[in-house]
């Protein structure tokens, strides 16, 4: 390999980065706006992290894109690692808006209106990170607008983005390869509590358990049950057999195999949690810098928002399985062939 000495300025391209804020209040014949310089480094920096985050997002696609991937390797252990990145960066963009704040609803004015119609509406990079997270259009609020004031090349990338492979596509796949339900040699000794007709011994016993753990204020949560792990007429992205698995993993996750699938689990939740706490804080903070009045791009601004953190919940289908946990103590016991096989010593 050729030795080169590589120079910090060149590497970083630092000539490029820093020479590229050019406010519009600065340009001649505007007062200039001391804080439209804060305005544009906070976005780019925005920016930066959204490119980060579809590079980590995508590699995690990758590698659980893999017809076979064993649970306890480091291809895992390297997704999870990979997500708990996204997670980091995500609540370094919840704190970036506490700098943002430290400009006034009147300093904001000083260049607002020459910004128009530029707007973090048309930011394609976070568009496109719901997407491959697994956002599909027919969810998005405002979809009929949602691309209105992009440039082609950048409604492709989207759309690309849409037709792909998403995060929570791969994670169903995953998830419906979990084999410790196929294998009846697992289950001969099970004790079935049950014995419900053409429900596998397991969830015939946890159905029944789980029913008995509910008020009578819950009773409704049945019918929920029935539909999402044994009819599988709930519909979203995740199959019946997907939340199974991911119910046990959740039920079970003390066991040192599933240790892995719980934290990958977790860590789609977190994304979602501190997406939608970005979202909450800028719903806030442009309600606070621009109270009623609409947004830069002409969206409704808070309205737009605040309707997107309420439908933009990405994981929601893992979420809902927390609805369906009983304690501890009142779990099922696993055949003993099985935790043998939920245990390193295999």
């Amino acid at each position: 390999m050729k030795n080169t000495n590589v120079y910090y300025q060149d590497y970083l391209q630092l000539n490029n980065i820093l020479n590229s804020q050019h406010p519009e209040s600065f340009k001649e014949g505007n007062e200039k706006a001391h804080d439209e310089m804060l305005f544009i480094v906070i976005h780019q920096a925005y920016e930066l992290w959204f490119k980060q985050l579809l590079f980590e997002v995508s590699s995690a696609i990758e590698v659980m894109s893999q017809q076979s991937i064993n649970d306890n390797t480091p291809q895992l252990q390297t997704v999870v690692h990979r997500l708990n990145r996204v997670v980091t960066i995500l609540k370094v963009l919840v704190h970036q808006i506490d700098i943002m704040e430290t400009m006034t609803p009147m300093d904001f004015l000083e260049f607002r209106d020459l910004l128009r119609p530029a707007s973090g509406f048309q930011s394609w990079q976070f568009k496109a990170l719901e997407a491959r997270l697994g956002l599909e259009y027919a969810e998005r609020y405002g979809k009929e607008y949602y691309t209105s004031q992009l440039k082609q090349p950048e409604i492709d990338i989207i759309k690309t983005a849409e037709s792909e492979k998403s995060l929570l596509h791969v994670v169903n796949k995953w998830l419906e390869r979990m084999p410790y339900f196929d294998n009846i040699d697992h289950w001969k000794d099970f004790a079935n509590e049950s014995n419900e007709a053409n429900i596998h011994p397991y969830w015939s016993t946890y159905r029944m358990r789980y029913s008995n753990s509910l008020a009578e204020a819950e009773r409704n949560n049945m019918n929920a049950f029935d539909k999402i792990f044994i009819e599988g007429k709930e519909g979203g992205q995740l199959s019946a057999k997907a939340r199974r698995a991911a119910l046990f993993i959740m039920l079970y996750r003390g066991y040192p195999i599933l240790h892995l699938p719980f934290e990958l689990l977790n860590n789609l939740l977190e994304i979602d949690e501190q997406m939608s706490t970005w979202r909450y804080r800028h719903m806030n903070m442009v309600h606070r810098m621009i109270g009623t009045r609409i947004g830069t791009g002409g969206s409704t601004g808070k309205d737009y928002l605040k309707a997107a953190l309420d439908k933009h919940y990405i994981f929601k289908e893992i979420a809902q399985l927390t609805s369906f946990l009983i304690e501890r103590s009142k779990l099922p016991a696993l055949p003993a062939s099985l935790i043998q096989h939920l245990s390193f010593n295999m």
